[in-house]
């Protein structure tokens, strides 16, 4: 079109899923964003909240702790509001007849993104000399054009800033924040962590046969606990723990430890640490000097840190990593497989030395979990 600036062009790359909520899979329509930073419309947030009768972050689960406060983001919804401005702008330029949309809630304004792609198809999508095959008002497309690029140069400085703080997790030793204890958040967009980045703390430790609970019995390795057909297989101690729990030898101090446990044998367990001193009729992660995570065997996996649970999701690990750094006072369980997966981490803060800890649940005969061997 003449009279067009030659600098301005249509930002193709722009997809429904830079402006959209997860929970609607629509424009976002009032756009509230969370302490986490993930942003969803305010009705779909509080209509989740309300039927899980829980508030927490649907992309990384952060909890969202006392009543909800819900502020709008006011450039996100300019953002919005402009991509479907344009959208409208642009249905003239349709060869075709104009499609009825479908009726939908005045709250819920239709999806542009798929008309827009549609409707481009009289111009010039390169970014260096777009031409309309149609002639509108020279002005309203300039305006079009000018609202487009405006949303290209936000995103495009988002996209840096997620950049950079792609690369800063991109170190060896895994990153725990020093903050309350909390799930991590959502790390799909960052390339998980290697097993064998942990190879050089591996360790393999073996259960203790003192605090081993009576119904509980070992491999010969001592690297399988298994429920027993035949309880008391153990004559009774102070140090057996009374429900069916157990410890490791290794009492961990300083440096930095990674150990691993399968839990495809078992289906209710806890995998964490505690400490020796732990009292032998209390629950793993239920006292101030224990932690874990723990699936429940009915599609539930918690963790527990200080007395308080926080529940992470469905998705149930078949291998658990234990990060352990005593220098630095932090703790974090990964989901492993070739790579691994964060799961959860916190601080931890205890004078004395901690050891890998277990608790296999719901008594079935046959159920276990097994340290793996790691080369050490």
């Amino acid at each position: 079109m003449a009279g067009l600036d030659a600098g301005r062009a249509i930002p193709v790359w722009l997809a429904e899923d830079d402006l959209g909520c997860i929970i609607c899979h629509d424009l976002l329509a009032w756009p509230a964003t969370l302490p986490c930073g993930h942003t969803f419309c305010r009705d779909c947030l509080l209509d989740l909240w309300a039927a899980r009768r829980s508030r927490f972050c649907p992309s990384c689960r952060e909890g969202a702790p006392g009543p909800p406060q819900l502020r709008k983001n006011t450039m996100l919804e300019d953002l919005a509001d402009k991509y479907r401005l344009a959208a409208r702008e642009l249905e003239p330029l349709s060869p075709g007849p104009e499609p009825t949309p479908a009726p939908r809630p005045a709250s819920r304004p239709g999806r542009p993104t798929a008309q827009l792609r549609t409707l481009l198809d009289g111009v010039d999508l390169s970014l260096a000399s777009p031409k309309v095959s149609s002639s509108p008002p020279e002005q309203k497309m300039k305006d079009i054009l000018h609202d487009l690029e405006d949303i290209q140069e936000k995103l495009r400085e988002n996209f840096t800033q997620k950049g950079a703080l792609e690369e800063q997790t991109q170190v060896e030793l895994p990153e725990v924040p020093s903050s309350s204890s909390r799930p991590l958040p959502d790390q799909s967009r960052f390339a998980p962590k290697k097993a064998s980045s942990f190879a050089r703390w591996a360790i393999s430790p073996t259960f203790d046969l003192e605090s081993l609970s009576c119904n509980l019995k070992v491999s010969v390795d001592l690297r399988t606990v298994t429920v027993s057909d035949f309880p008391m297989l153990y004559a009774w101690s102070p140090e057996r723990f009374a429900s069916s729990q157990a410890l490791c030898s290794q009492a961990l101090s300083s440096g930095q430890h990674y150990w691993e446990v399968d839990t495809q044998r078992c289906s209710h367990w806890a995998v964490g640490v505690a400490s020796r001193g732990m009292k032998r009729d209390q629950i793993l992660g239920r006292t101030t000097d224990s932690w874990c995570v723990e699936w429940k065997g009915a599609s539930q996996l918690s963790a527990w840190c200080m007395v308080k649970e926080t529940v992470l999701g469905s998705d149930r690990p078949s291998v658990v990593g234990i990060w352990l750094d005593l220098e630095e006072g932090k703790l974090a369980f990964y989901s492993k497989a070739d790579q691994a997966k964060p799961l959860f981490e916190c601080p931890i803060s205890v004078s004395v030395p901690l050891h890998p800890a277990f608790w296999l649940y719901g008594l079935d005969p046959g159920n276990s979990l097994t340290i793996r061997k790691m080369n050490v």
